[in-house]
């Protein structure tokens, strides 16, 4: 045992062991990967408040923080804007569009699994494991980007954290803005956020052990990682659908034009329009329909949905 884990488990906290260990337990191990994880989970609206730069600090950290990225490994120059599958920065933190019936499932998984390397499922060189330990692990803490955020969307408890070690390292950082819930009000939480015009994702980071740690309910005008998508950081992943229109059942009402957080939909001659090079499949335009006029189809240009059933090959529902 090294100096610093006897320091550790002489003085860290029990969450924060198991933390360092899942780590430690990699193939591929890296005290650096180690650190930034910690950093990112221990302080998140520090974080993502310096990195969407609204934090007061930002301007003075900037510089050096990327500096010191840079001589530790973690990116390179001119990485930000980097196709996916080319080592840039969105290929070790990105998020995957969930339908919001996907999220249900996702989010009801009873067993341990291991999914890695969802290739056709997340087109990126890495952080692209599904490796879900205790799933039922579940907690609701404060958006790191809606606190960060001016005048942020309410309510703020919308990010879920899935799985261990994340949930207990939360619980035991976080207490004054965590808290675990059951299946059914993470599910509640998810359907009342596309209700709301929020799209639902399934985060994965490396420096979250290299794969999915998070359901994010995103707004796009708080949300770091859809305003960096669409400022040219490639940092989100299509659902694997897009959406189409009834023309028989539609009014013309467009209000799934205004409500889309893409703005894939575009009203013509009183009609609605769907980019399916914009449309991300989130289904979000389905919730503000009346007429039940939107749907979901298949995208055979985009990549495999994260259907956590069919991926996994079995029913995923039933307690183990």
């Amino acid at each position: 045992m090294s100096i610093f884990e006897r320091v550790l488990e002489r003085f860290a906290d029990p969450a924060t062991v198991r933390f360092y260990h899942a780590f430690r337990r990699k193939e591929d191990y890296s005290f650096v990967e180690f650190l930034h994880g910690y950093l990112y989970l221990r302080f998140p609206y520090f974080y993502i408040g310096v990195g969407k730069g609204h934090h007061p600090l930002a301007k003075y950290l900037c510089d050096p923080l990327c500096w010191v990225a840079e001589r530790l490994g973690l990116w390179e120059p001119g990485a930000f804007a980097r196709p996916k599958g080319t080592g840039g920065f969105a290929d070790t933190y990105h998020g995957k569009v969930l339908r919001t019936e996907a999220a249900r499932k996702l989010i009801s998984v009873r067993r341990n699994i291991a999914l890695p390397n969802l290739e056709k499922v997340l087109p990126y060189s890495s952080a692209k494991d599904i490796i879900l330990e205790n799933p039922d692990h579940i907690a609701v803490f404060d958006c790191p980007c809606r606190v960060n955020s001016e005048s942020p969307c309410m309510p703020i408890d919308v990010c879920l954290i899935v799985g261990e070690p994340f949930v207990a390292f939360l619980e035991s950082n976080h207490a004054d803005n965590a808290r675990r819930v059951t299946t059914d009000e993470a599910i509640a939480i998810v359907e009342a956020e596309n209700r709301r015009g929020h799209v639902t994702h399934a985060f994965f980071k490396e420096a979250m052990l290299g794969r999915y740690y998070a359901i994010c309910n995103c707004c796009s005008c708080c949300c770091g990682a859809m305003q960096a998508h669409v400022n040219g950081v490639p940092m989100l992943e299509s659902s694997g659908y897009v959406a189409v229109v009834d023309e028989k059942a539609c009014v013309g009402c467009g209000l799934c034009a205004k409500k889309c957080p893409f703005k894939a939909i575009e009203m013509r001659d009183g009609a609605p329009v769907i980019n399916a090079d914009a449309c991300m499949g989130c289904g979000v335009c389905r919730f503000q329909c009346a007429k039940d006029a939107l749907g979901l189809v298949r995208n055979s240009s985009a990549s495999d949905p994260l259907e956590i059933d069919e991926l996994a090959g079995k029913d995923l529902d039933a307690a183990a």
